[in-house]
This record gives C-alpha cells, sequence and structure tokens, in this order.
C-alpha cells in the first residue's frame, strides 16, 4: 500500500524558531474569526526546507487555478500573487530573530496538536512559547475573498524539539528565580 503524498504538505526542518505562538487560545485579528498562529522562522541555510515550501505553494497554486481565477478571465501569475513564504532581511530588519530567516505566518481554526521530541502530546502552557524549536506541519492552498488572492498557510501540527531564548523581551519564571546567587542572603537582612 503506497502512501499519499500531499504536495500542498510541508514539515519544516528542526531548525524552525517559533514566533508570536498563539497555539494554546485562539486570537481575533481585527475583529476576524479567532484563529490559532503560530509565524515560522525558517533559516535561509535550511534550503531543504524553504524548497519543499516553494513546491508546496506552486502545488496550491496549481490546484486554485479556478479559485484564483474566480470570475476574472484569466488566472493571475504566481509572481503577481501573495504568497506565504517571507523574506526576514527585507519586512524585518530591525529584529535580530529574522536575520538571515524566511518566515511563514501559518493559522488555523481548530488547535494544532503539539507534541515533544518523543512523539508525547505537550499539555504545559509554558513548555511552548515564542523562542523554542521545532518542526511544524503546515500545508499550503489558494484563496480568493473580498477581491484579495493569493496563497495561504494553514498550520496542522507543533513539533518542540528544544528550548531556545524566549522571544519579546520577557523572561521564563524558571530564568529569573533558577539561580544560586550568594548575594540574595542580604535580601531581608
Amino acid at each position: 500500500m503506497s502512501k499519499f503524498i500531499n504536495p500542498t504538505k510541508v514539515i519544516t526542518g528542526p531548525d524552525t524558531r517559533w514566533s508570536y505562538a498563539n497555539v494554546w487560545d485562539p486570537k481575533s485579528i481585527n475583529g476576524g474569526t479567532p484563529k490559532y498562529s503560530v509565524s515560522l522562522i525558517i533559516p535561509k541555510s535550511d534550503t531543504v526546507t524553504v524548497n519543499r515550501i516553494k513546491a508546496a505553494i506552486k502545488a496550491a497554486y496549481d490546484e486554485g487555478q479556478s479559485k484564483l481565477k474566480g470570475n476574472s478571465r484569466s488566472v493571475p501569475a504566481l509572481s503577481a500573487l501573495k504568497t506565504p513564504l517571507r523574506d526576514g532581511d527585507l519586512e524585518r530588519p530591525d529584529d535580530p530573530a529574522y536575520e538571515n530567516a524566511y518566515f511563514i505566518n501559518a493559522n488555523s481554526g481548530t488547535a494544532p496538536g503539539i507534541v515533544d521530541a518523543d512523539l508525547q502530546q505537550i499539555i504545559e502552557r509554558s513548555e511552548v512559547y515564542s523562542g523554542v524549536y521545532g518542526r511544524a506541519s503546515i500545508n499550503f492552498y489558494a484563496f480568493n475573498s473580498n477581491g484579495n488572492k493569493g496563497i495561504a498557510c494553514g498550520l496542522n501540527n507543533l513539533q518542540k524539539l528544544r528550548d531556545g531564548e524566549p522571544l519579546g523581551g520577557r523572561s521564563r519564571a524558571e530564568d529569573d528565580f533558577g539561580f544560586d546567587d550568594d548575594d540574595d542572603d542580604d535580601f531581608l537582612g
């Protein structure tokens, strides 16, 4: 029995970093339908993942021709459409987390499955935060709504592989209090 390969689905590489990780509770953007979302920061050096994403975007474009055409006479060229793969050096030049990286904003109306490196479900919310490294299962699809046409990225599942420096300037409680400093002896004294 052969396994069906979905050309619009990609599993990112292990050095993908998660930012703006709204994966526990859906959030509404500009009054829209609440969604789960994450920004996936992919190093430009991960050419395997980048090439898979480009191929999946092209497959979504090919599959979505009739949707993209809509009431028009022709399908816009892929290069003329909005696509989800964005260049961090160009669009986020002041953010070191996006340096030498591409990024994709993926979202879903349903909660993603979240597992650890051993494929055990993660239920402790503090384990998943903006800055961790892991793989993401994402899919690409064509959209045509309210005059906007393009390729979007759906979020399926996440696999946390390792911790990373938290993004967004917030420190973790474990880091704030997990030190052994003799200067604390004078705190109450």
